[in-house]
């Protein structure tokens, strides 16, 4: 056990600052953040062109250095060389709270092991954003952040999750935006939803409705913006309802399915709905081929 005391003078080490930076709109900016920003020796930055014009406008003087996905494991390593020597390091991500679908949680692991100070600061977060103004219930609630980008994984996680009764929140690019509105309705049912793009900005916006409602408008409107999706979690009951969506289909019907929306081979689409009905293969095999 390590009981931090974050604000007790640690001589040791520096400490490790996690700064959230605003969304979109400069003014949500702390004073507490500018200060920390400042008084850092060296900030680490997910894009350090984004963060320069950040400093630039609050007249932050700080060394600027990269810390990315793709090069976390040495500028990881460099930035604790500089806590180690008893630099304070402040962390940001290009908008929003470091570590949350943006680089960071590896870094905070190593502080942590070394017995490093890490200290958090509250501040501007996309998904809490969204949450607060949806109409949908705020407690409890679930954050999945980005689903896969593959179709076959996207339609796995919804599956690993789709019995939750809490409110579900999700991160979205646009050009993703309408495939996983299709597929969110096909496994979580036509469930409330609010979907919120460009916060802060101001182009803010704020869809609500069900998702055939929200699929239809994805189909008619222009899909500009980074989106948030809120999604109503389950309700008690409805757990037997959504374990047999396929229960109308013929096994025919059950394997086209996933060849035709999934792009699965027969095989493996026939192997799937094996799994689905609790079959054997050669039993859905000898139906569907009418053997």
């Amino acid at each position: 056990m390590w009981q931090q005391k974050s604000f007790q003078p640690n001589y040791e080490y520096g400490t490790l600052y996690l700064v959230p930076t605003p969304i979109g709109n400069l003014e949500d900016m702390t004073f507490r953040a500018i200060k920390t920003l400042k008084e850092s020796a060296v900030i680490a930055a997910e894009d350090t062109r984004q963060t320069r014009k950040l400093c630039n406008h609050f007249e932050i003087e700080t060394p600027v250095i990269s810390y990315h996905e793709h090069n976390k494991k040495v500028s990881g390593e460099k930035i604790l060389s500089f806590l180690r020597d008893g630099k304070d390091v402040a962390i940001v991500s290009d908008a929003g709270m470091p570590t949350i679908s943006d680089p960071g949680y590896e870094l905070v692991v190593e502080a942590v092991k070394e017995k490093m100070y890490v200290v958090p600061l509250p501040g501007a977060n996309a998904a809490l954003t969204s949450l607060i103004a949806s109409g949908l219930g705020t407690q409890p609630f679930y954050f999945y952040g980005f689903l896969d980008r593959n179709k076959k994984m996207k339609r796995k996680q919804l599956e690993s999750i789709v019995h939750i009764q809490a409110t579900l929140l999700f991160y979205e690019a646009p050009h993703r935006l309408k495939e996983t509105l299709k597929i969110m309705r096909e496994i979580l049912g036509n469930r409330k939803v609010t979907v919120s793009r460009e916060l802060t900005k101001k182009f803010e916006e704020f869809i609500r409705g069900d998702l055939d409602e929200i699929l239809t408008w994805s189909e008619e409107d222009t899909v500009r913006g980074e989106f948030c999706l809120v999604v109503e979690g389950a309700q008690q009951g409805e757990e037997e309802a959504l374990e047999a969506w396929w229960e109308e289909l013929s096994v025919e019907h059950h394997v086209n399915h996933y060849v035709e929306t999934e792009s699965m081979t027969t095989k493996e689409a026939i192997k799937q709905v094996a799994k689905d009905r609790n079959q054997q293969k050669r039993e859905i095999y000898q139906e569907y081929h009418g053997l």
